[in-house]
C-alpha cells in the first residue's frame, strides 16, 4: 500500500522480468520449483486499452503542446506510449509521474525529484515529491493533458490520487484532459467499509470503499459527478473507453503495476494482504514475491512456513522484519478462483492471525516501526480494528460497513462506462 506512483520514460517491458512467486504449503523460500508464471502480456485481443486505440485521440493532439501523466504501465503493446506518440509526431513538452518515480524503481513512499528524461529530454516532473499536483507555472507550456497509468482498483493505491489532483490542476487552469482508459484487475468485485472522513490521508481521499470497481475513467467521472474536486471544480475529460472489456472480464496486466506488485497473485491479494502494513507482520517485502505471504518472527511454533526479508533496491530497502526468519501464511498458491466466487476481501486471515499473535498488544502498533502504517486509514475505519480485538465474527464486520457499501454501490452506477 503506501502504495504508490511513477512515470514512464522510454524503457521497453524486458526491465520489467519479473521474478515470480513460489508456493505450496509449509514450502520455505528457497523452494522456488513451483514458480508461478510472471505477469503476462494479454494474447486476448478482444480487450484493447484506451491507449492502444491511437485513431480515437490522435487527432485531438495533433499540432498541440501535450503533457503525459504516465509511468512504465503506459503502453502500447511492446512500447511506451510516449516513444508511441513521439513517433508520430505529437508534440510531447513534458511527463508528470507518480509514487515510485517515472522509472517505476522509486520505493513505495520514497519523495521522487524532477528530472530530466535522458533518451528523449523531455522533462519529468515528480508529482509524488515537491507537491502532488501540476503548478499554474508546470501547465504553463502545455494545451493538453493526457493520463495513462494502470490502476489496480483499490483505495489506498494512490494512483487515483494522482488523478485527483491533476483534474484539479486542468480544471483550475482550463486545461483539457484525455484520459487513456484501463481495464481493473480487480473491478470484478465491490468491499469493504467506506472511508470515514476524520480518516482522510494520503492513502483514502474520498468517501469510498477498500474494493471500489471503477476504472480510472470511471473514477474521474465520480469525482466530476459528485463534485468531488477542490472547490467543487468540474474539469473536462475525454475518456477513450476499453474495447471488449467488462468488469467481470479476468484481465492479466502486461507490466507490474509498481515494483511490490510483480505478479497477477500479488494483484489479485493486494486488497486484502495491504491491510496487514498496519500490523507487525511481514507482507513479503524484501523477497521477490510480496503480497503473497504473511509472517513475522513471533509466530515461531505456529506455522511451518518461513521466509527472511531482505533489502531490495527499488522494492525495499529496509522492511519490516529486515533479515529476521519470518513464519507465517504461504499464499503463492492459494486458489484465487474463490476470490472471484466470494468477491469479497478475506478477513479470515486477518482475524487468524491476530488471534495466533502472542502478543496482542503489538500486533497493531504501528509506532514499532516505520515500515508500518496506520490500520485505521488503510482501513478507513476506526472500528474494523476495534472489531477483531473484540472477536467479532467476520459476518458481524461486514454487517457493519452497511448501509454505507449499498448505498456507494447504487451510487457507483451511475459513473459506469462497463457492464
Amino acid at each position: 500500500m503506501k502504495l504508490s506512483s511513477a512515470i514512464i520514460l522510454p524503457l521497453c517491458l524486458a526491465i520489467f522480468s519479473i521474478q515470480a512467486c513460489a508456493a505450496g504449503p509449509a514450502k520455505t523460500e528457497s523452494d522456488s520449483s513451483a514458480l508461478k508464471a510472471p505477469l503476462q502480456q494479454i494474447s486476448d485481443q478482444k480487450i484493447l486499452t484506451g491507449a492502444a486505440q491511437t485513431e480515437k485521440y490522435l487527432p485531438l493532439l495533433k499540432g498541440k503542446r501535450v503533457g503525459m501523466v504516465v509511468n512504465p504501465t503506459s503502453v502500447i503493446e511492446n512500447t511506451t506510449t510516449v516513444d508511441s506518440l513521439l513517433k508520430r509526431d505529437i508534440n510531447i513538452v513534458k511527463i508528470f509521474g507518480p509514487e515510485h518515480g517515472f522509472r517505476g524503481n522509486a520505493s513505495a513512499g520514497i519523495k521522487v525529484n524532477d528530472d530530466i528524461d535522458q533518451k528523449t529530454g523531455i522533462k519529468a516532473v515528480s508529482l509524488y515529491g515537491k507537491h502532488e499536483s501540476p503548478s499554474q507555472a508546470d501547465l504553463a507550456d502545455i494545451d493538453i493533458m493526457v493520463f495513462d497509468i494502470q490502476d489496480v482498483g483499490v483505495r489506498f493505491y494512490t494512483y487515483i490520487n494522482t488523478l485527483q489532483h491533476v483534474m484539479e490542476a486542468c480544471a483550475e487552469f482550463n486545461k483539457e484532459l484525455i484520459i487513456l482508459d484501463r481495464p481493473n484487475p480487480n473491478g470484478f468485485y465491490i468491499d469493504g467499509p467506506i472511508l470515514d472522513s476524520r480518516l482522510v490521508s494520503g492513502i483514502g481521499l474520498k468517501p469510498i470503499p477498500i474494493v471500489h470497481g471503477l476504472t480510472v475513467g470511471e473514477y474521474a467521472q465520480m469525482l466530476n459527478g459528485e463534485g468531488w474536486l477542490k472547490n467543487q471544480l468540474k474539469c473536462k475529460i475525454k475518456i477513450i473507453k476499453v474495447a471488449g472489456y467488462n468488469h467481470d472480464m479476468s484481465y492479466d496486466l502486461p507490466v507490474k503495476p509498481s515494483p511490490n506488485l510483480n505478479t497477477q497473485q500479488s494483484i489479485l491479494l493486494y486488497p486484502t494482504l495491504c491491510l496487514f502494513e498496519g500490523t507487525y507482520l511481514s507482507q513479503g517485502r524484501g523477497t521477490q514475491f510480496p503480497f503473497t505471504v504473511l509472517g513475522a518472527p513471533a509466530l515461531k511454533g505456529k506455522y511451518s512456513f518461513s521466509f527472511t526479508p531482505k533489502s531490495i533496491r527499488g522494492m525495499a530497502e529496509t522492511p519490516l522484519h529486515q533479515d529476521k526468519t519470518c513464519y507465517g501464511l504461504d499464499l503463492r498458491n492459494y486458489n484465487i478462483s474463490n476470490l472471484k466466487k466470494d468477491k469479497v476481501l478475506n478477513l479470515k486471515w486477518l482475524i487468524e492471525l491476530y488471534n495466533a499473535y502472542p502478543d496482542k498488544a503489538d500486533f497493531f502498533n504501528f509506532k514499532l516501526s516505520r515500515q508500518m502504517n496506520n490500520f485505521d486509514k488503510l482501513a478507513g475505519v476506526y472500528s474494523l480494528k476495534e472489531q477483531i480485538i473484540a472477536g467479532k465474527s467476520e459476518k458481524e464486520i461486514r454487517a457493519s460497513w452497511e448501509p454505507g457499501l449499498s448505498q456507494y454501490k447504487k451510487m457507483r452506477r451511475k459513473y459506469l462506462l462497463y457492464p
